[in-house]
């Protein structure tokens, strides 16, 4: 989807050929608040939810999709495994809405696009959940390391996603990785992750809802 979402921005480009010009980015990048010349207000305030989650789909550039892909490569072949495909969805669509809804509460006027909140979620619950195995982590830790090291020196990269991916994959991964197990336990596990991500995400939609209470006071 990320791939077929930045073909779909160069298709629909600049003649130049950027991404980033793109009037696909300009209808879905992630902004909490922003006003047109002639005075229209768009972004996720004025009522375009969907920015929250289709600015994962979107990318700056060649290597903003590469890096993302790399990356959704070598944590989600594994946490798939673990998790099973419900549950690395839910996790990775979560991980995407709570770093945009970050992203409108710290830096509602600020376009952004990119799967990077999705992706720090992936290194959240690997770390929770290999920690939780007893896994040798100290890979995984240096490029978390190196990517928040990242995330706040080279310009132009948004910290409110990598950071509100991460809380939301610690907070998953902790859920996923230490509820009772067994096979007894399966059937009331399964329920128990569904209704605490459903209470995850009631949570990001109602700091969505108060968001303009918090930004336009």
């Amino acid at each position: 989807m990320m791939v077929a979402g930045f073909l779909a921005q160069l298709g629909t480009s600049t003649p130049i050929g950027q991404a980033g010009a793109s009037p696909l980015v300009w209808e879905f990048a992630m902004l909490g608040v922003g006003r047109v010349e002639d005075g229209t207000l768009l972004g996720v305030i004025p009522g375009e939810w969907y920015r929250l989650l289709t600015a994962a789909f979107l990318h700056g550039s060649v290597f903003h999709l590469l890096f993302n892909g790399y990356a959704m490569y070598l944590l989600g072949t594994q946490l798939e495994r673990w998790l099973g495909h419900v549950r690395f969805l839910t996790l990775w669509v979560l991980g995407a809405l709570a770093g945009s809804v970050l992203s409108l509460l710290a830096e509602p006027n600020q376009f952004s696009v990119g799967a990077s909140g999705a992706i720090f979620a992936l290194f959240g619950a690997v770390l929770v959940i290999g920690r939780r195995l007893r896994l040798d982590l100290r890979m995984i830790g240096v490029l978390l390391a190196v990517n928040l090291v990242l995330t706040f020196v080279v310009p132009n990269i948004s910290w409110t996603a990598h950071i509100g991916g991460l809380v939301a994959g610690l907070v998953l991964g902790a859920v996923f990785a230490y509820l009772p197990g067994g096979s007894a336990g399966n059937r009331a596990r399964t329920v128990t992750h569904v209704l605490l991500a459903a209470a995850f995400a009631a949570l990001l939609v109602a700091l969505v809802a108060t968001a303009p209470l918090i930004i336009l006071r």
